[in-house]
């Protein structure tokens, strides 16, 4: 676990390392890449960006536009399986921030769905390894919530970044769920599950 918490605090100084310009490029670019994710009347969830995550905001504009469906994480307090509620439209009250240590993240309300209901899920990272494997803040929420569409339809597990956020490999464990793509500025990587 230490090997994880030293490798998140690595990958974070170098995705804070890049430049402002360099990852407003990096951001356009990838948000044009991921328009290839978006089908008219699709249930497709985002995030919220916390800190240097990448935003995702054109990639959600395109989407609507399109006629998908966008859904946000919401957390319950009793629980770290994540519901998802519609992305809000304009400008929407939120609901007390949720989330552990001092990500906060904003709270939609709305008719909640869970994982198995959505088609595609664009999932932050903080790493991502060369088998598909995510790296996230360390809460586990999404591990729980995807492992529990096991034996169900699962959504198209989209793992979104910057290129510095790729690395060869990591310890995993037997929660941690694979994704089935990798989305950054240099290009879409898919993984073969084989």
């Amino acid at each position: 676990m230490n090997g994880k918490k030293a490798l998140r605090q690595a990958l974070r100084r170098r995705r804070a390392a890049l430049s402002p310009a360099e990852k407003q490029r990096a951001e356009i670019q990838a948000n044009r890449l991921l328009k290839r994710f978006i089908r008219r009347g699709k249930r497709i969830a985002v995030y919220w960006p916390v800190g240097s995550e990448m935003r995702l905001d054109n990639f959600i504009r395109s989407a609507r536009r399109r006629g998908a469906q966008i859904y946000l994480p919401y957390i319950d307090s009793r629980s770290l399986r994540l519901w998802f509620t519609p992305y809000p439209a304009g400008k929407a009250k939120t609901e007390h921030p949720r989330g552990k240590s001092s990500l906060k993240i904003p709270q939609f309300a709305g008719r909640k769905i869970r994982a198995e209901r959505l088609h595609a899920m664009l999932l932050p990272l903080v790493g991502i390894n060369s088998r598909g494997y995510r790296l996230g803040q360390g809460g586990g929420y999404y591990d729980v919530s995807l492992g529990a569409t096991r034996g169900r339809l699962q959504p198209k597990k989209i793992g979104i970044g910057f290129a510095c956020q790729l690395c060869d490999d990591f310890p995993t464990e037997v929660h941690d769920i694979r994704t089935d793509y990798f989305v950054c500025e240099r290009g879409i990587t898919r993984f073969s599950h084989k």
